[in-house]
């Protein structure tokens, strides 16, 4: 009789767990969003459905993206892994020099291991990582359905293809107005969440606001309610909030809020228009205002609301993270540098599960930090990434040159801007012995890391 009760408990259970859902999962990117444009993160003009969606969930206060520019951050976000060891260092551009440059079709990413757990996986907007790259397509991979401009919006007479919405790899309409995108994106999108679906599904939506142009739509001209500089930006990021409250209201419209896990993050820092306040930098850069973003996730139920985090955490966190809740293992013999943040998420642990994080801006290993303490190393213009250069970048590029290493404290110096090096010297020893590890592992500028995938660049510090 107790074995036919104990047997009977152990089916009970097992029917419970496989009726338990896979939960949906929105990823709402944002383009060049800086840590002090939205309004939770301390922005003057205020967000209010991020900021909601912040309230309802948890926002981080320290994390950290794969790079300081577009096209690396999201090959680091794809795949779990640096750029370097992925093997997508550069940001490209379309010219012969990058026509076979793209996301390697080896890598694993984040569609392909939730499409291998049963997801459908669904993408609108900026791919930027080889879309006319043979095996780099978003469909080469694993995404099942692709709506969007491939890369960034264009104006030049002939770059028509930047301003071409394609639907798959068929082109839907040719010299779109930019000033249309964000609405077309997001209808798209609540469209497709408010459809029946079979599956549990995987939406990426990677916005192209607020990278340039910039232009708000005529609905948000005037929204923020300011004037002078910064006003026609700040209505930008409000379009952008608009978006966002549109695709969280057709997740509760659909009834489907409690079994979906939404997150909203950005690729890097602002460029020259917008805001990494208090952080120092910005876009193209490996101060905190380079990589250190916006970072929200809200699962109603699951994740508790108002948790505000300072564990160091990555975008690169996403591809364990989801594959743990999709129920799946983890690719075999492939590094990842991600780690599964759902404990800290749900309130069971308040610590990082990072020791230490990289700064490489192109192939430069430029810093190393702990939780607390961040070493930057020496490097020359030579050393830099095109986008880095004297020559090239934005007004709040920092450190392009650099003869001696900087310690700072975050703890205590977010902005990076007391060079403490001379009274820890043990700590910048022992930052320093990891950053010649990682050398060895994943590479830099002169060094090919044993587990580092090549990029197959001839000069590719330099844009042609």
């Amino acid at each position: 009789m107790i074995k036919s009760i104990t047997a009977l408990f152990l089916a009970l259970t097992l029917i419970g767990q496989a009726a338990s859902p896979k939960p949906n999962i929105i990823l709402i990117f944002a383009d060049d969003l800086g840590y002090g444009d939205v309004g939770c993160y301390g922005a003057n003009v205020k967000t209010p459905n991020i900021d909601k969606l912040a309230a309802s969930g948890f926002r981080s206060t320290d994390c950290l993206v794969g790079a300081p520019v577009c096209g690396p951050s999201r090959a680091a976000l794809m795949t779990g892994r640096y750029p370097m060891r992925a093997g997508h260092p550069i940001s490209r551009h379309p010219t012969e020099k990058y026509s076979k440059y793209g996301i390697a079709p080896e890598e694993v990413t984040i569609a392909e291991q939730l499409k291998s757990a049963g997801y459908y996986t669904q993408m609108f907007g900026k791919w930027h990582l080889g879309f006319h790259v043979q095996g780099s397509h978003p469909l080469d991979a694993g995404f099942d359905d692709y709506f969007g401009l491939h890369s960034n919006y264009h104006k030049e007479k002939n770059r028509v293809d930047e301003r071409t919405i394609y639907h798959n790899r068929e082109v839907v309409t040719e010299d779109i107005p930019f000033t249309s995108v964000t609405k077309l994106y997001t209808d798209k999108a609540v469209e497709f969440i408010k459809s029946d679906q079979e599956k549990p599904f995987f939406l990426y939506f990677a916005h192209h606001i607020p990278h340039t142009p910039i232009e708000p739509s005529a609905p948000f001209k005037g929204a923020a309610g300011i004037k002078g500089k910064g006003a026609v930006y700040s209505d930008f990021v409000l379009e952008l909030d608009h978006s966002v409250g549109r695709v969280v209201n057709a997740v509760n419209e659909a009834g489907i809020a409690e079994n979906t896990l939404i997150i909203f993050f950005a690729d890097n820092g602002p460029a020259k228009d917008g805001s990494a306040k208090p952080l120092s930098g910005g876009k193209y850069v490996t101060m905190e205002g380079g990589q250190r973003v916006p970072s929200i996730f809200s699962w109603p139920g699951k994740i508790p609301a108002g948790n505000v985090s300072d564990a160091m955490i990555t975008s690169m966190d996403l591809f364990p993270l989801f594959s743990n809740l999709a129920g799946i293992s983890l690719p075999k013999d492939v590094t990842l540098d991600g780690k599964n943040i759902l404990d800290l998420l749900t309130g069971k642990t308040n610590e990082s599960p990072h020791k230490y994080f990289y700064y490489y801006n192109g192939l430069n290993l430029q810093a190393v930090r702990n939780e607390q303490w961040k070493i930057h190393f020496p490097r020359t213009v030579d050393d830099q990434p095109y986008w880095a250069k004297k020559a090239g970048g934005n007004k709040k590029k920092l450190y392009t040159t650099l003869k001696q290493p900087m310690l700072f404290n975050l703890d205590t110096d977010a902005s990076e801007k007391k060079n403490v090096i001379s009274q820890h010297p043990e700590i910048a020893d022992e930052l320093t012995k990891e950053a010649e590890r990682a050398r060895q592992e994943i590479g830099d500028i002169d060094i090919k890391g044993s587990d580092q995938r090549p990029h197959g660049l001839v000069t590719p510090n330099e844009k042609g």
